[in-house]
């Protein structure tokens, strides 16, 4: 993608934005504002916990923003019947989008064959539902011929996106403290070389400014996850970045207080 490519309406960048909503200590009354966010700044969607499903379907009627839901999050680990169930259950609820997990350790092992049953079991049961799949790798605990490697299942299987974090992948740092880089440029340009033409790319983890935005868009991110929605598209609007605006969207957007940070 030219670093010269026209810059983006506001409209643009919000329909890029899946609106995070997975905090662990997320109540529903935060749940509810993070809806209403999501709304006014007329997001691709929300993306919301397996048991936010039917509230988020409730809030987010005739707005125009779709329900993403996760499944097997934010680990990976569950069993593959299990990840079918939980996206099957979002999907029948009203989840127009699955970010499913990995199996990390199975990726890390190499058991390729289990890695592409599961991933092919569930995006069977996300296009039997009309949901598209994304996969999420949680690209901090692998190494690039990891990354290449899921790249290349999720094309052989059709698979909607390849998405790069949680935003809670946390890895041990030689000082003993846990961190994660998240949607970095290295990976990204990795996943998007890897990848099919046909399949999109999200960053979640670390996208936080309209700049980040931005940068990650040339790299040939279609999607991002965030939790600061609100103050990249205010951010957008001040410098002047050309309409149309989200009409919920006031000039002086800022982000909303009080709700827990994820990505």
């Amino acid at each position: 993608m030219s670093l010269t490519q026209p810059l983006p309406s506001v409209a643009d960048l919000a329909r890029m934005i899946d609106h995070s909503l997975l905090h662990p200590t997320l109540t529903d009354v935060q749940l509810d504002e993070g809806l209403a966010l999501a709304r006014r700044c007329s997001c691709a969607t929300a993306c919301v916990k397996p048991s936010s499903v039917p509230q988020s379907v409730l809030t987010l009627r005739d707005s125009g923003v779709g329900i993403c839901a996760v499944a097997g999050f934010p680990h990976g680990n569950s069993h593959t019947a299990l990840k079918v169930t939980e996206a099957d259950r979002a999907a029948a609820e009203g989840a127009t989008e699955i970010d499913v997990v990995v199996n990390i350790g199975k990726v890390l092992g190499a058991d390729w064959d289990y890695v592409t049953a599961e991933l092919r079991a569930v995006n069977d049961i996300c296009g039997a539902r009309g949901a598209l799949l994304k996969v999420i790798f949680e690209n901090d605990y692998l190494q690039d011929s990891h990354i290449v490697r899921l790249c290349e299942i999720c094309t052989e299987l059709n698979v909607a996106f390849v998405k790069t974090s949680t935003g809670y992948g946390f890895v041990k740092q030689p000082d003993g403290s846990y961190n994660y880089r998240g949607a970095t440029d290295e990976h990204l340009r990795l996943m998007r070389r890897h990848s099919g033409p046909a399949v999109k790319i999200k960053a979640a983890g670390g996208v936080r400014t309209l700049d980040d935005l931005l940068r990650v868009r040339v790299l040939g991110v279609s999607r991002i996850g965030a939790t600061a929605t609100e103050a990249i598209l205010g951010e957008a609007i001040a410098r002047g970045l050309p309409g149309p605006i989200p009409p919920g969207l006031a000039a002086d957007a800022a982000p909303t207080a009080g709700a827990p940070a994820g990505y």
